[in-house]
């Protein structure tokens, strides 16, 4: 098999998945990314529809409309919600999916009202000045122990309250976007707007090249993967097999790298469907894919909630080597290259 020169369309993916990553999405909050999301496959000639749970089906068209193929990512990230003003009107945070005040702290806030505008603060651990606090270093990072600091001249509860904050309210955290000379893809949430940045790229590759599907294609962007129930719902008729098209783990004990897909054969959840990972490695030899098979030990997908709602189908996940998951993540353009090589072969 020929291996197609896939540059310009990194190159697009790179910069659609750079747009994407600076639109606040936290699970509950994913309007703006999700409208974002839907104007962009539009703007590439393919049709879409809104879930009702907020999400974003397209349809890439295809021959075999009994055998079709869905393909899953998902646009939601981690965040947090204001759970208490405190006394000192600073704010007490309750995560939103796996955020982790470990590697939050000292970052950079949005707290979004629902009526009375955003306000900027920083995450900080409680008593943040070392040079006053003597614990600092034992103190365990917790979300009872942290808490945001408002850019606002606020000294009790009541003076926050005035501003509109209130229980409930969502928190975004700032993702600092670096694309480096060398290609890394540095960012908070690559999981999973990179994934999303490459279903762009393959629908950018299918309208240039012309192409029909041989079987029919659809994409999922879903909104509530990071707490477990993204994937659960939203199956077009005929779909037979579901990708997740999600982060490839990158740590000790695992064979990829930022640099390579990574096929999963197995999660916490359980193994995934033999022919299908059988079937991704053998096209992933045949196009020349760079690609790492993997055992994910803490980690599940959204096509594990859809098949857990009921589907019967074959499933898969595959995705661009990310390391620091959940954290300040890091993968390259050479990763999301050979998703992207992988995908096309795949599924086209």
């Amino acid at each position: 098999m020929k291996k197609t020169n896939l540059k310009k369309y990194t190159d697009f993916l790179v910069k659609e998945t750079e747009a994407l990553l600076n639109i606040d999405s936290p699970t509950g909050y994913t309007e703006e990314a999700v409208a974002w999301v839907k104007g962009e496959f539009e703007k590439l000639g393919f049709e879409t529809k809104l879930t009702n749970k907020g999400g974003v089906l397209v349809s890439f068209g295809g021959s075999d409309v009994e055998n079709g193929l869905l393909l899953e990512a998902h646009v939601d990230t981690l965040g947090g919600m204001v759970a208490e003003i405190k006394g000192n009107g600073r704010l007490r945070l309750t995560n939103l999916g796996g955020m982790n005040p470990n590697n939050a702290e000292t970052e950079n806030v949005r707290v979004v009202t629902k009526l009375n505008g955003n306000y900027e603060g920083t995450f900080q651990l409680c008593n943040a000045s070392i040079h006053v606090n003597g614990e600092y270093d034992n103190i365990k990072r917790g979300w009872d122990t942290c808490e945001v600091v408002l850019d606002e001249d606020v000294k009790k509860k009541e003076d926050t309250e005035k501003l509109g904050i209130a229980v409930g309210d969502i928190v975004c955290f700032e993702p600092n976007v670096r694309i480096t000379k060398s290609g890394y893809i540095k960012s908070r949430f690559l999981d999973d707007k990179l994934s999303v940045g490459i279903l762009l790229g393959l629908a950018k590759y299918i309208r240039d090249e012309k192409i029909v599907p041989k079987r029919a294609l659809f994409a999922h962007i879903t909104v509530f993967e990071e707490v477990g129930h993204g994937g659960a719902g939203n199956v077009p008729a005929g779909c037979t097999e579901a990708i997740s098209v999600d982060m490839g783990c990158v740590g000790e004990g695992l064979q990829c790298t930022e640099k390579q897909v990574s096929i999963c054969a197995k999660d916490s959840h359980g193994p995934y469907s033999y022919p299908v990972v059988k079937g991704l490695i053998e096209t992933a030899k045949a196009c020349g894919a760079d690609y790492a098979v993997d055992i994910y030990p803490y980690y599940g997908s959204d096509v594990e909630a859809t098949l857990r709602a009921g589907s019967d189908m074959r499933h898969g996940l595959i995705g661009a080597g990310v390391y620091a998951s959940h954290g300040y993540e890091r993968s390259h353009r050479d990763g999301a290259e050979n998703t992207l090589r992988l995908l096309i072969a795949y599924a086209l």
